[in-house]
């Protein structure tokens, strides 16, 4: 298993009238988290994708626990429970600074090639840096 977290601050333009966070930020924030997460390890989406590989979504879950405010600051955990194959998915849970638990949601990445477009399995060398930080 991995785990990283990243915190990120709810900014005006992502609440509606209420102040509260508009549902479809959170999938923004997972993929902040994903960056971030990939970064830590060293690597950028961008250098996925000069190696030929890309990630495009496949699904995408998210249930809402308790609502997100304006000017809150946030903390995102990424988990990985199992390495992947042809397909790698992300869990994540939303917390608030007072550490409650504010939604949890899900994405599945596969991987293709950016030359044919078609499905490939996760390359070696991604599934090399996977088990470097790997934790059991």
């Amino acid at each position: 298993m991995i785990t990283f977290d990243t915190t990120m601050r709810v900014w005006y333009c992502d609440t509606d009238q209420m102040g509260i966070v508009h549902h479809s930020n959170y999938i923004r924030y997972y993929e902040a988290a994903r960056s971030d997460f990939m970064r830590s390890m060293g690597l950028s989406y961008a250098d996925v994708e000069a190696r030929g590989i890309m990630m495009p979504i496949l699904e995408v879950q998210s249930k809402y626990r308790r609502p997100a405010l304006y000017d809150e600051v946030l903390t995102v955990r990424v988990r990985l429970d199992e390495l992947p194959a042809a397909r790698i998915t992300f869990h994540y849970e939303i917390y608030n600074a007072e550490g409650a638990i504010l939604n949890t949601g899900m994405t599945q990445l596969g991987f293709m090639s950016s030359t044919t477009r078609r499905p490939c399995r996760c390359p070696e060398w991604f599934l090399e840096l996977l088990r470097s930080r790997w934790e059991e």
